[in-house]
């Protein structure tokens, strides 16, 4: 019986993508769900073993909703990550496919999958209308709904192909570097291949607010030669100017520097929580049917 694997639905998004890279489908079962936090409370429930959802995009910056359950809603550990480069299509209807690009009257997306491709947008389509949907795989349904209407979809190419529209342009982000980050959560992933990397990923708050404070910490994994790929600070909702941090290092958990470091923090009296150490793989695996060149939020465009 094959293991349910939750995604950042529905079918045809980049985190559909993401989660076939990282679980073979005839190995595992891909459910879709509706949102992140449906994705994590299934696994912190029990009710599927894995889990995949966005994390950070190089351009939109980190899944602000991803780090804020995984601090204050669930308790799921980080098994893998897998990175992927993002490339945004533009898709018609059919019966709209010789019609020029500046006649369209309505473009449809996930809000990141616009805001990464405005450029695009203002200098091509610029007396177009912008509508926001839940996914980018629900912006191409709408338009193969909408034959008569001059409406265009922001996508990656696997919601076309699965919806029938016809692509009008490709790489239409305005940065080259469109990468979002995939995190594994649940069950360990196994290891079907050697990963480009191990990452650990840590929490922690300051016990106080003083000058130096957070450098202290920072200096650890500079004496212990550990290269932090990530910092990011997310409040803690419980009262003004408080935050917790996230870090990432590119370091096994159980390395003795790695060790070393989350002593030397929680010496400090700052908290430290493990969310995962982990193996990180790139595109290019064999569990993918095609490079995620086409997968969204990010991140992101995951969606």
């Amino acid at each position: 019986m094959k293991e349910p694997v939750a995604y950042l639905g529905p079918q045809g998004t980049f985190t559909h993508e993401a989660a076939r890279r990282l679980f073979s489908e005839t190995e595992y079962l891909l459910h879709p769900c509706d949102s992140i936090p449906d994705v994590l409370t299934a696994v912190d429930s029990g009710e599927t073993p894995y889990g995949v959802v966005p994390v950070e995009n190089a351009i939109e910056g980190s899944v602000t909703l991803t780090l804020d359950w995984l601090t204050h809603h669930v308790d799921v550990p980080i098994t893998a990550e897998v990175v992927a480069p993002i490339n945004q299509c533009l898709f018609s209807h059919p019966e709209q496919r010789e019609l020029e690009l500046s006649r369209f009257t309505r473009v449809l997306s996930h809000p990141q999958a616009v805001a990464q491709c405005r450029g695009y947008l203002r200098q091509h389509i610029p007396d177009a209308v912008i509508s926001y949907v839940d996914s980018t795989a629900d912006a191409a349904r709408r338009v193969s709904e909408q034959g008569r209407d001059r409406w265009l979809a922001i996508g990656p190419r696997s919601a076309g192909e699965l919806y029938g529209l016809v692509q009008r342009d490709t790489a239409i982000q305005d940065y080259e570097n469109n990468i979002t980050r995939f995190i594994a959560v649940g069950k360990r992933v196994p290891e079907c291949e050697q990963p480009r990397c191990y990452k650990t990923s840590l929490l922690f708050s300051l016990p106080q607010d003083y000058p130096g404070a957070l450098f202290d910490v920072l200096a650890s994994f500079a004496r212990h030669n550990i290269n932090m790929t990530r910092i990011e600070s997310r409040p803690t909702k419980k009262r003004l100017g408080t935050y917790r941090f996230f870090i990432d290092a590119e370091q096994k958990q159980d390395h003795p520097a790695m060790k070393r470091v989350m002593e030397e923090i929680e010496a400090q009296g700052c908290p430290v929580r493990l969310l995962g150490s982990y193996p990180c793989f790139s595109d290019s695996g064999k569990n993918s049917s095609e490079s995620l060149d086409n997968h969204d939020q990010g991140a992101y465009n995951h969606r």
